[in-house]
């Protein structure tokens, strides 16, 4: 049903128009339009669009096509077109949106009300308290000496015999066995990394290689000294390397780098530094001069 105000479709029979409230009763002529059948010769164009209905009162044709009783509806071209966007009568100027009689604080500055402290219903727990005061000393005095040592000492004194020729040779053949062994690895490994049988040996730098083997054979003698006086040799024949220096426990470690230094300085001579071994009663040889180091019993 259309509304003959408005022109709202309906498809509701009612008394009223849903859209303005206009009442259907009011209008003049309420017959239903009667559509003509078609045969085929109707104009195609313009003139299709002209109302169907006709107001029957007026006896000329032509002036009863030309105008229409209702007006035409206005062509719905965008979604303002349609009913439900149309504009109300609103009235007065009374605001769409009704402010709030008390104004709110924003989120931002509002804060709960903090509620009142309830009071504990725990029992209290006793802490134990550490007893901190220092001891009494008139109490607690003990009335026999104490007597102080040192964490780590070596029972070595100035009447410590010197090692004999003899452990002192095989200490020396039994690191000079480790050192051949670990100088043999060296090589192998190195032939090995770089693809090189032994009949090529000729191929490395000897000068590079030969030092590289001697700054191995110092680090053991040096650590080994240094640590505890005695290589894997003495430590297999029972004796020991110590300091001259009787307040010290162990041989330092700048007298443990002379000292494997100071082998090369016994050895070039044809060995002769080795030889003050044999003759008196200290049996210092030069590099344990140098080094200020001994080789006593362990």
């Amino acid at each position: 049903m259309r509304c003959p105000k408005c022109q709202y479709i309906s498809f509701d029979s009612g008394d009223r128009c849903r859209n303005c409230g206009y009442e259907f009763s009011l209008t003049s002529d309420s017959r239903e339009i009667d559509l003509p059948i078609q045969t085929g010769d109707e104009p195609i164009g313009p003139l299709g669009d002209f109302a169907l209905e006709v107001d029957s009162r007026r006896t000329d044709n032509a002036s009863a096509l030309a105008e229409p009783i209702s007006p035409a509806p206005r062509p719905i071209t965008s979604s303002f077109d349609l009913p439900l966007f149309k504009e109300r009568k609103t009235t007065g100027d009374a605001p769409l949106v009704t402010p709030a009689t008390v104004p709110r604080a924003p989120l931002a500055v509002r804060r709960s009300n903090p509620g009142a402290a309830r009071p504990s219903t725990r029992p209290a727990i006793d802490e134990p308290v550490l007893d901190l005061e220092p001891p009494d000393p008139v109490r607690r005095q003990d009335p026999r000496p104490r007597v102080t040592t040192p964490a780590a000492t070596v029972d070595v004194d100035a009447d410590t015999p010197a090692a004999l020729l003899g452990p002192r040779l095989l200490a020396a053949l039994v690191d000079t066995a480790i050192l051949l062994a670990i100088a043999w690895i060296v090589l192998y490994l190195t032939l090995k990394i770089c693809g090189l049988p032994f009949s090529r040996l000729d191929v490395l730098p000897m000068a590079p290689f030969l030092s590289f083997l001697l700054l191995i054979a110092g680090g053991y003698l040096t650590l080994f000294t240094a640590a505890g006086g005695q290589t894997i040799g003495k430590m297999a024949t029972g004796i020991r390397v110590v300091s001259m220096d009787q307040d010290l426990v162990r041989v330092p470690l700048g007298h443990a780098i002379l000292r494997a230094v100071a082998y090369f300085v016994s050895a070039l001579p044809a060995g002769l530094g080795f030889l003050p071994a044999l003759v008196g009663a200290d049996r210092r040889t030069i590099h344990d001069r140098l080094a200020d180091t001994r080789v006593v019993k362990a």
